[in-house]
């Protein structure tokens, strides 16, 4: 049965906001009216973003409904009713009517009405694919397929959960440097291009010459400020050309190639999509979906071209017949972990289990590299701040120094 949303007024009058389920927007009408409501309006859920891709505009002005943590939650609820017993219907009912905002509440009022109107869960969820993407339906569709929905929604939300903490330890780990560089170049271009100027106008007038760190720090201030809306413009142009120039699938496969053989990044790239490829096949191939459809959803699910270059190149070779280990071994932009997991992994019949395990000890290891990293950049940054701040205060106090000097 179709879901509709209504305002409407009430005994008192009162507006009144919800969803109803009727055959049409008449009957909706109709059923308003039998509890003393008076109709506004009256529209289906579902018929403005069902089967339709986003447009651009949608895509700029308006966010998705759930994020990555609010998805992880709502899996999560969904997993525990559905392992309680509750029928689908009523466990989507349920979770509609705690939604936390109205876009959530519509949304899984549309799925619920989705699926009354006979759809199965998973291509009810197709139906929005900017809220739910294509691994989250196959998963969604192997768990009803196999008759475990809710076993898999909770393995589900321990993926979900888990890269969520992955991103964010990540993030975290970045974010001093990150700040400290930003205010670094802030205080930088201030003294540059402001105090460094005011003190030579200062000695301008004593006809002697002055040191040669000051010379050198003038020349860089007259530059700071005579080009530095040009060289701003540049690095602007330069980084519309680099986004155009990734948007192409052959350069941005050459810069992901690139990227890999980084000395320190390279190496957390290679192990962060290792472990989310890892994973999802993982969760995958524990929900049921055929190896063959697994493979293909994780290599779609790295970032990183070459990688997912290479995760095809592996699909191909067990399409052939090939082992899974065999043909993950052959790509040594993979970490061994993985071939060495997964072959363990098929002799002992417990592929899902050892790709899990291979997939957190990948995750555990990013994490640690990029603790190290921070841990060392942060100290860096701060000497290299205040070397850099120490050359300017040289700067603007050797003449003064000089000065005194020749009045004594």
């Amino acid at each position: 049965m179709p879901a509709f949303s209504f305002e409407a007024l009430d005994a008192a009058g009162q507006t009144r906001k919800g969803t109803i389920d009727a055959d049409s927007p008449k009957a909706a009408r109709s059923l308003l009216r039998a509890q003393a409501l008076v109709p506004l309006a009256v529209e289906a859920l579902a018929a403005n973003t069902a089967g339709q891709a986003p447009s651009l505009s949608q895509r700029l002005l308006t966010r998705p409904v759930f994020n990555s943590t609010q998805l992880a939650i709502w899996t999560r609820q969904l997993a525990g009713l559905i392992v309680s017993g509750l029928p689908l219907e009523r466990a989507l009912s349920a979770l509609s009517e705690e939604a936390d905002t109205e876009r959530q509440h519509h949304l899984v009022a549309a799925l619920r009405a989705e699926v009354n109107a006979g759809s199965t869960f998973a291509k009810a969820l197709s139906q929005h694919p900017r809220e739910f993407s294509d691994i989250f339906c196959a998963v969604i569709g192997a768990g009803e397929q196999s008759g475990h929905l809710g076993e898999v929604l909770d393995r589900l939300a321990d993926d979900l959960e888990q890269r969520q903490a992955l991103r964010a330890k990540l993030i975290g780990a970045s974010l001093y440097p990150a700040i400290v560089t930003c205010v670094a170049i802030v205080i930088v271009l201030f003294l540059v291009g402001y105090v460094v100027p005011q003190v030579a106008n200062v000695f301008a007038g004593t006809k002697r010459a002055l040191p040669v760190l000051t010379v050198a720090m003038l020349t860089l201030s007259d530059v700071v400020r005579n080009y530095g809306w040009l060289m701003l413009g540049v690095v602007i142009l330069f980084a519309i050309f680099m986004r155009t120039a990734l948007s192409r699938p052959a350069f941005r496969a050459t810069f992901d190639a690139w990227w890999l053989n980084l000395p320190i990044i390279g190496k957390l790239a290679r192990g962060y999509n290792a472990a989310r490829f890892a994973g999802t096949l993982a969760m995958l191939a524990g929900a049921g979906v055929p190896i063959l459809k697994a493979l293909q959803a994780a290599a779609e699910t790295l970032h990183n071209r070459a990688m997912r270059a290479d995760a095809l190149d592996a699909l191909v070779l067990v399409r052939e017949g090939a082992p899974l280990a065999s043909a993950i071994s052959q790509k040594k932009r993979f970490p061994s972990l993985v071939s060495m997991f997964a072959r363990l992994g098929e002799q002992t019949g417990q592929l899902p289990l050892m790709l899990q395990r291979a997939a957190n000890q990948l995750s555990t290891e990013v994490q640690r590299r990029a603790m190290q990293l921070a841990t060392i950049l942060e100290p860096l940054l701060i000497v290299a701040m205040g070397l850099i701040v120490m050359l300017i205060v040289l700067a603007v106090l050797m003449p003064i120094i000089q000065l005194n000097q020749f009045v004594k």
